[in-house]
């Protein structure tokens, strides 16, 4: 199944899509084994390809943990797109968190990513303005006088549900439940009207 094409060595000279395949084996490991168990080299092997093929394209493990960072921050926004309010927003981060682990546990890894990567600050930045339209488009009475601590303890509420769900922490308090109804359930005990 393997696009690459040899020459007469068993060394595969070109590849289909390179960097789409060694994003794919890195997902791949990262989902199974974590974000420290991926190595170039290794990535280079499952993908036929010699060692140095995958530095011409992310120039080392963090340019590629980057780029995988920068790619989940880019589904998210696009998850988070027409969510129709803060409830939705967070049980679309809360389903992206759990339909791409492997992204989500590199993107909020900053010790492993180049931080003023263009690629991944813009995709970074249009997921947050995502996650803050749909705190500022909450009632002041839903959410508190205060935007920025709503939006702070709308993406605590969301991002832990989410680590703690795909970490398996919540598998004996969730049960057979489905996940986005339980996330629906808890953001209606946080954002509610406060009584007078």
């Amino acid at each position: 199944m393997n696009p690459a094409k040899t020459s007469g060595s068993e060394r595969p000279y070109h590849h289909g899509d390179l960097r789409r395949a060694i994003l794919g084996a890195a997902l791949d490991v990262i989902a199974v084994e974590g974000p420290s168990a991926v190595s170039l080299r290794d990535l280079a092997r499952r993908a036929g390809v010699s060692h140095a093929a995958p530095a011409h394209h992310f120039k080392d493990r963090i340019g590629l943990l980057t780029a995988i960072a920068a790619e989940g921050f880019g589904l998210l926004a696009t998850a988070l797109d027409d969510a129709d309010d803060l409830r939705d927003a967070g049980v679309r981060y809360v389903r992206f968190a759990r339909e791409h682990p492997a992204h989500f546990q590199v993107m909020f890894s900053p010790e492993l990513l180049r931080e003023n990567d263009l690629e991944l600050t813009t995709a970074r930045t249009l997921a947050g303005v995502r996650l803050r339209a749909a705190v500022s488009a909450l009632p002041s009475e839903g959410r508190g006088p205060d935007t920025h601590l709503a939006g702070i303890a709308a993406w605590s509420l969301a991002h832990g549900f989410a680590t703690l769900l795909i970490s398996h922490n919540l598998d004996g308090q969730v049960g057979d439940e489905d996940p986005d109804e339980v996330f629906h359930s808890l953001t209606g005990m946080l954002f509610r009207p406060q009584q007078p």
